[in-house]
């Protein structure tokens, strides 16, 4: 029927939906997010490469992209209050509303309660979104249940859908910062602290992480990244730079030409800890055991190779070995790749001076990097990470020299998968392994804890909640 012919209400002509291209992305993005399991990160900036490359009123500029990644990543993080606001102005259970339409209205909700957008603009962006991509009767549901959702601002909602703190206060931290029960208990368990430490935690992980850079030695420098627009020198890593407006990697030639790379200053410092750690004996044959993607084992070996030493870079799955390979090519001095299962190394016993564990997790500890990990992540899994990490660490023990040290680490700050892990591998090699107190190694990084091992935080050192245990083999 042409718009022409179409029948029109008296006083109400009908009105063609406007396709809006920043909010066609960020649907098609969490769509994907939500049906095949991908990662925003992953996701995100391809349709947004594409999206700059088009012609005519389709293509990005800068503030289109931007608004376009605050949409997916703000929706994301705020999942579980948005779900909570939705569901007192829905008719039916959440888990009855079909999926396409649960991230429209989220969406709508995001902007809503997330930012500035006039209420306006919000609820008219999202109904035409929805006449687009649902239909015009699936449009109507979504236009009613915004204009419910649009009555309260966001105290207004937390006030009615939260359960006061007094009564639950693990419910209500849920609820007010978005992630689930079981996640804010571990996390809290993980702080021992009061109730500011952890909504200061659960509070950093709603918030847009830096992109932070890494200069690789003998490849790059830190004054040279520093000369980029919007870059600001690193809080704890001599090799960090931080792009402090939301700058864009791909921009920076050192990155293009796999000088540099994009690292978290956690990350950073963990490789930093076990390259300076001290030793007794030669200091030559350097081991990353879990090394996809790559980006410990580029520093590592680009530290390596200042040193005459050589790091080989073990890792399980064939195409994730590519990707370390990728990182690691044109390193300054000799290294080695390989495809190999952790748990059965082809590498004989003892054969490394300085062993990297960076254990496959729950990645609790990145969740301002990967929003959508809280909602997928659950209780059991820690069931099914928890015999393989203590496979990669016992490997890791068997693999280091008398004299030589392991560094283990994960990106989770859950008790289960750090102390539990490491606690367990003591006992059970006694005497032949001492733990080293990892603090001095991060040196000038404050808040460090009792240790004498390490757990970094978002809210108290701005990286990831990274993890690090220092074991020496003495015997």
């Amino acid at each position: 029927m042409s718009e022409q012919s179409r029948p029109r209400k008296p006083g109400k002509p009908y009105r063609r939906p406007q396709k809006d291209p920043v909010r066609m992305l960020a649907f098609e993005a969490l769509r994907a997010v939500d049906e095949r399991d991908a990662y925003a990160n992953l996701v995100l900036p391809p349709l947004l490469r594409r999206a700059r490359e088009k012609e005519g009123p389709e293509k990005f500029d800068g503030r289109d992209a931007a608004l376009a990644t605050e949409l997916v990543y703000g929706t994301l993080r705020r999942q579980g209050t948005y779900d909570a606001v939705i569901a007192q102005c829905v008719d039916r259970p959440l888990r009855e509303v079909d999926p396409p339409v649960l991230d429209v209205l989220s969406l709508g909700a995001h902007q809503l309660l997330g930012t500035r957008i006039p209420t306006h603009a919000a609820v008219s962006a999202s109904v035409d979104l929805a006449r687009v991509v649902l239909g015009d009767g699936r449009a109507k549901f979504v236009n009613a249940v915004l204009r419910k959702v649009a009555q309260h601002d966001l105290d207004g909602w937390l006030e009615r859908v939260a359960p006061p703190y007094e009564d639950d206060p693990e419910d209500h931290l849920a609820v007010v910062h978005s992630h689930p029960r079981w996640v804010v208990s571990a996390l809290w368990d993980s702080l021992g602290g009061g109730r500011a430490g952890i909504e200061d935690l659960l509070e950093a992980d709603n918030e847009r992480p830096e992109v932070t850079l890494v200069a690789r030695p003998g490849r790059s420098t830190a004054e040279e990244l520093l000369r980029e627009e919007s870059a600001v020198a690193g809080r704890w890593s001599p090799y960090a730079v931080r792009l402090s407006e939301g700058g864009e990697p791909g921009a920076v030639d050192a990155v293009r030409e796999g000088r540099a790379g994009v690292q978290d200053e956690g990350s950073q410092l963990v490789a930093l800890a076990l390259a300076n750690a001290p030793l007794e004996g030669p200091d030559k044959a350097w081991l990353d055991g879990c090394a996809g993607p790559g980006g410990k084992a580029a520093l590592l070996a680009a530290l390596a190779a200042e040193r005459g030493a050589v790091l080989l870079a073990s890792e399980k799955q064939p195409h994730r070995a590519g990707l370390v390979a990728r990182a690691l090519d044109g390193n300054p001095g000799p290294y080695q790749v390989i495809a190999a299962d952790g748990t059965r190394p082809p590498w004989r016993p003892g054969a490394f001076d300085r062993v990297l564990m960076d254990v496959p997790c729950t990645g609790l500890g990145a969740l301002r990097r990967r929003p959508e990990a809280r909602w997928r992540r659950r209780p059991e899994d820690l069931d099914g990470f928890a015999p393989l990490q203590r496979a990669l660490l016992r490997t890791a023990l068997e693999s280091v020299r008398v004299g030589g040290v392991v560094g283990y680490a994960t990106c989770s700050p859950h008790l289960a998968e750090t102390r539990a892990v490491v606690d367990d591998m003591l006992k059970q090699y006694g005497d032949a392994v001492d733990l080293i107190d990892a603090r001095p190694l991060l040196e000038g990084v404050p808040a460090l804890g009792d240790g004498p091992d390490v757990q970094l935080w978002p809210h108290l050192h701005g990286t990831d909640a990274m993890y690090l245990a220092l074991i020496r083999r003495v015997a």
